[in-house]
């Protein structure tokens, strides 16, 4: 399975409902300009909102609809200019063969060699307000290059100075050299709209895309082009961009701003919504509208979009995205109602998106792409496990639920892939207690409290690891946790596994071989630790974190942690001298099982933190072990260190 991150064919969300409402508006106003803009984060569909505007005019010989990639002239010396020649160009050759239009284009062309022109002598001829030469300007700038064309100073050069003074000449022969800004404007427009009775249209429709991955000044570039067509009856422009970007760019283009036009960000939007007439906001999706997409997305995958049962789906869909406020997504009931029966592929799309939607829906705030993205990844790590030959041991349910904790709480699935390695079954405790006390969280709130006191049933408590303290004080890991899968019972090594990157859970075993030696060093004796000092400052920062992780995983093994364990100090000693290892060094404290550590674990780092922001931390996690009561080793020993720390 993979899902294109290009504008889809096949219209999942009901944004064609987007797109005939920019149509409708567009054919409504034939003879009037009109700039429409449809607004929405990176990867909300708007591409595919301008795809669908497109295909309703194709057929229509009196509507010429144009597609305009800011992206794509990204770099470009002139952006302003290549937008105007792009939209003749392509205007020209939609009714090639024609005489008039292209004696008119070349008409039109013609003025826009005076932007060009005004480009290359570093803006002097350009005017504040429109950007268009005055004939005044460019002969003073004819008659200054000619002066000095035959003796140039030396950071001049002649032939490109030649060149501009051939292009000024070349210029003031056509122009009327009495003419103002305004009369320029104004031939310019009364030009551009002789081309388009050559063309013999009714309207001429520019859908503009990507300008939000566009370079601030390429952004602005395109969007004063679009300025200079405001007044030109029969012409559209429908502009996608996220607002967000566009008002950045409007504010890297004028930081000098006088404090009298108001705050920054105050023009910024004002400028966009002088030049967008109508706005089109595509929103982000809910819980309901993502539940149906995931399971279009999967069933697509699966069946195929010809398929009859995937198009009978698609209109399904299609009616409950109507009033999504009134749905519950394309769930088990609508698909029989449907279908008749659920087949076992479609079975399993039901399946997953019901598990993933809650957490996928808040994680990638309601974006299309991130969620087909996230689908992306996961068919990727189960075709590796595929490869490897243990795919019999993955489930897609539980692959999928151990990569919402990497993508949405990265440092909690750290822990836990931590955990489930150095854990002989892949089943760590932590995990079990976690879910079940956030279950009986949620059960004690859903039941009366008072009548539970009366009875008086209490539970019995139980050794709660500092670190799972931490994840109940997270609401993301909590509905995580909440998700109806458990996975106390899953060996979580083979995900673990296949959910990886650079980095190691299994100990020494991905260690490079040459650092093997280096790390049997540290985990010996002090003489021996002291001895390798020279070879960890050597250290790359990747062979550091390497070796690091080789260390923890082979403590954590360890039958014995009441006792300062083999490694202990060796790890110390690798983080006094890496000390971009600190944060990682920080989590493994936390992760230290609270029932069975030592007082080492609060004793053995001294000197290892000294970044203020780390080292506060780490005080936080002593100052917690001080208060707790299930260890009153470690009690005693956090108190201690907290009390020799004040001393200092």
């Amino acid at each position: 399975m993979f899902l294109s991150d290009h504008e889809t064919r096949v219209d999942l969300l009901y944004y064609e409902a987007i797109a005939k409402t920019v149509v409708k508006l567009i054919r409504q106003t034939p003879e009037a300009p009109v700039t429409i803009g449809v607004h929405g984060d990176w990867g909300a569909g708007k591409s595919s909102v301008l795809k669908m505007t497109a295909a309703s005019f194709a057929g229509d010989n009196r509507v010429l609809c144009l597609w305009f990639n800011g992206w794509a002239f990204e770099g470009f010396e002139d952006a302003k200019a290549v937008v105007i020649e792009t939209i003749v160009d392509d205007l020209e050759r939609a009714r090639s063969g024609v005489t008039k239009v292209a004696d008119a284009a070349r008409k039109v062309l013609k003025r826009i060699d005076w932007l060009k022109l005004a480009k290359k002598v570093g803006g002097l001829a350009f005017t504040a307000t429109t950007g268009i030469p005055t004939p005044d300007q460019i002969k003073g700038l004819y008659d200054t290059a000619m002066a000095i064309l035959g003796k140039p100073q030396e950071h001049i050069n002649a032939a490109d100075l030649k060149g501009i003074a051939e292009q000024a000449g070349d210029y003031l022969k056509n122009a009327d050299v009495d003419g103002n800004v305004p009369a320029q404007i104004h031939a310019f427009r009364e030009e551009f709209e002789e081309l388009l009775d050559a063309a013999d249209i009714d309207q001429l429709v520019v859908l503009i895309d990507d300008l939000d991955r566009c370079l601030p000044e390429t952004a602005i570039a395109t969007l004063e082009a679009i300025r200079l067509f405001l007044f030109v009856p029969r012409t559209a422009f429908v502009v996608a961009a996220d607002e967000g970007m566009i008002e950045y760019a409007v504010r890297q283009h004028f930081p000098d701003l006088p404090l009298s036009t108001g705050p920054a960000s105050y023009y910024a939007r004002n400028y966009l919504e002088k030049l967008i007439q109508v706005p089109f906001r595509i929103p982000a999706l809910g819980l309901a509208e993502t539940r149906a997409y995931v399971t279009l997305l999967l069933v697509q995958s699966e069946l195929g979009e010809k398929d009859a049962r995937f198009t009978k789906l698609l209109a399904a869909a299609r009616e409950e995205l109507r009033r999504p406020w009134e749905s519950r997504g394309l769930d088990r009931t609508t698909i029989q109602t449907v279908l008749g029966d659920v087949p076992p592929e479609i079975d399993q799309a039901l399946q997953l998106s019901a598990q993933i939607t809650p957490i996928l829906t808040d994680g990638t705030r309601g974006n299309p792409r991130q969620i087909k993205r996230f689908l992306n990844s996961m068919a990727l790590r189960f075709a590796i496990a595929e490869e490897c030959g243990f795919d019999k041991e993955i489930k897609r349910t539980v692959l999928a639920k151990i990569m919402l904790a990497e993508r949405f709480s990265p440092d909690f699935y750290e822990q836990l892939a931590r955990l489930a390695a150095a854990d002989p079954t892949g089943k760590p405790a932590a995990l079990t207690y976690f879910e079940d006390e956030v279950r009986a969280v949620a059960q004690r709130v859903a039941t009366d409290e008072k009548t539970s006191s009366r009875n008086g049933r209490k539970t019995k408590a139980e050794p709660v690891d500092v670190g799972i303290e931490e994840w109940m004080k997270s609401d993301c890991a909590k509905g995580w946790a909440a998700i109806d899968l458990l996975l106390k019972n899953e060996d979580l090594r083979p995900y673990v596994f296949v959910t990886r990157d650079k980095r190691s859970y299994f100990g020494g075993l991905a260690t490079a071989s040459h650092l093997e030696a280096l790390v049997d060093r540290l985990m010996g004796t002090p003489l021996a630790i002291r001895s390798a000092d020279a070879e960890i400052n050597r250290l790359s920062s990747t062979e550091a974190e390497q070796v690091f992780d080789a260390i923890r995983d082979r403590i954590l093994q360890s039958d014995n942690l009441e006792t300062a364990p083999k490694g202990a100090t060796g790890l110390a000693a690798l983080v006094r001298l890496q000390p971009a290892l600190q944060r990682r060094l920080l989590g493994f404290v936390r992760d230290l099982p609270l029932s069975k550590v030592g007082p080492w674990a609060a004793t053995s780092w001294a000197n290892c933190f000294t970044e203020p922001a780390i080292t506060a931390e780490f005080e936080q996690q002593v100052h917690a072990w001080s208060q707790q009561d299930d260890n009153s080793v470690l009690k005693a020993a956090a108190s201690g260190t907290l009390k020799v720390g004040r001393q200092r």
